[in-house]
């Protein structure tokens, strides 16, 4: 869309008023100025491109425009809404699950992909951290590194296996009907079928699970059944929720890189060449500390991407404290 500017009719020489060459100039500057953006326009109209181009990308998070639109100046206020417009029908070709706004939740059909994407933002203390790397700490890197690609597949054996053997920790004494069963929503999968929802995260996602319930069952469990704190009505589903904190992880510490760059990860790869496990036992610290960040925060669905962004911001600043040398060193180990 152009903004037009009126054409202004000056008077000419032959008028009975000659009008001065620098009267023109400055009538000239005075309108130009008029119709300058401001910063605060053009930081808003940014904001909005930005957010129509990941909704038309991810089409997975709907968002609220009403807050940014009455900020916007009259100059503008009829481009905003021609924008609003615009975007309200490239989401209406999608379908939404539960009309969630940008702060709730989001998955591969409801709420992981959005939340994905919002904690992908890089960081402040994410500089590039040059290290040298011992050949221990190369090696384990690499075989993490492995880990993360591998995606879940439902028609391997060992995969089927690993989902069958995360029910049996979770509930021992209850017999699964199938992998494919209801009886997965009491877990906090979306559906009957939570292969559907390892598409955001892969493999990787179930060992952590499985791992967090083998190494710390105790832990496990009271975050599973939601045993201790004041609840919301609307909790965070527990599985679901684990996706997404494995996810973070990957993006926080770089491991999609040849080798982090940001110091967080940087020490990370310190603590993965003293223990190979690091990974997954700071999946388990993570997920300790969401859930205390959730209960500090009264949080509610709605509320779960900001509780992970707290989370994220406090576990890059106990990863970049000087004195951690093992994973244990992390003040957070203590909630295990």
């Amino acid at each position: 869309m152009r903004l037009r500017k009126r054409k202004r009719c000056f008077p000419s020489c032959s008028s009975l008023r000659k009008v001065d060459e620098d009267e023109i100039y400055w009538r000239h500057r005075k309108e130009d100025e008029e119709l300058e953006w401001t910063p605060n326009s053009t930081h808003l109209i940014s904001q909005l491109t930005q957010c129509f181009r990941l909704c038309c990308e991810e089409c997975l998070f709907c968002i609220l425009f009403s807050d940014i639109a009455n900020e916007i100046n009259d100059h503008f206020q009829n481009a905003i809404e021609e924008i609003i417009s615009d975007v309200k029908f490239s989401m209406s070709k999608y379908t939404m699950t539960n009309n969630t706004a940008t702060n709730a939740m989001v998955g591969s059909r409801s709420w992981i992909g959005g939340l994905f994407h919002r904690t992908s933002t890089k960081r402040n203390n994410d500089k590039f951290v040059d290290y040298p790397l011992s050949p221990v700490e190369e090696e384990r890197l690499q075989r993490l590194q492995e880990r993360v690609q591998v995606p879940y597949d439902d028609t391997r054996p060992e995969h089927q296996e690993a989902l069958r053997a995360l029910w049996v920790c979770s509930f021992p004494n209850v017999s699964l009907e199938g992998l494919i069963s209801d009886q997965w929503k009491d877990m906090g999968w979306q559906g009957p079928n939570p292969s559907t929802d390892f598409r955001g995260c892969g493999f990787i996602s179930l060992e952590n699970l499985l791992f967090f319930a083998r190494k710390y069952p105790a832990s496990f469990h009271r975050l599973l059944l939601k045993k201790e704190g004041i609840r919301a009505t609307w909790e965070y589903p527990f599985a679901v929720a684990g996706i997404n904190i494995s996810y973070m992880l990957i993006q926080m510490l770089d491991l999609d890189s040849e080798k982090p760059r940001c110091l967080p990860g940087a020490n990370f790869v310190k603590l993965l060449g003293e223990n190979e496990e690091a990974f997954d036992i700071l999946y388990c610290i993570s997920f300790e500390m969401m859930d205390a960040q959730w209960l500090a925060m009264h949080a509610s669905y709605m509320d779960f991407n900001d509780v992970l962004n707290a989370t994220r911001i406090q576990l890059e600043r106990e990863l970049s404290l000087e004195d951690i040398n093992r994973i244990q060193d992390l003040p957070a180990f203590n909630l295990l």
